[in-house]
């Protein structure tokens, strides 16, 4: 598992002397050892550079794709964080639900612009999205 999320050369070092990229990348593939039938991250790539959460978004998405994976639930305030392969969202807002259902049906400026209480554009390139803020002159 460590291999599969890229630091298996690390597996000699103590978890002190780890960057928080590799931490986290670490703590992933743990989590997954214990063969759950839910897998919670919650924010996995803050405290990442953008290299680091580029890796750990292309893992995350090679996973999402193999049934040997449990369901997988991905807490984040980055729409550029959601992996290749997640099939469905929730936008949250104040403790309630804003939108949910298929990633390409719910997760649009319009819902994006409810959630987060400014204008925002959502644009999908791929399994990949952005969102950036309108001018707000």
């Amino acid at each position: 598992l460590l291999a599969a999320f890229g630091v298996g050369d690390l597996a000699p070092r103590m978890f002190g002397t780890l960057s928080t990229g590799e931490r986290k990348r670490v703590l992933a593939a743990r989590a997954l050892m214990t063969d759950p039938e839910l897998l919670l991250l919650d924010e996995p790539a803050a405290g990442l550079d953008l290299g680091g959460r580029e890796s750990l978004v292309r893992t995350l998405g090679r996973l999402a794709k193999d049934p040997a994976t449990p369901v997988t639930v991905l807490v984040t305030h980055h729409v550029e964080e959601i992996p290749p392969g997640y099939t469905h969202v929730a936008l949250l807002r104040e403790g309630g639900v804003v939108a949910a259902g298929p990633i390409g049906e719910t997760l649009t400026s319009q819902n994006l612009t409810r959630t987060f209480g400014l204008p925002l554009v959502v644009e999908q390139r791929g399994e990949r999205f952005t969102a950036r803020s309108l001018s707000l002159d």
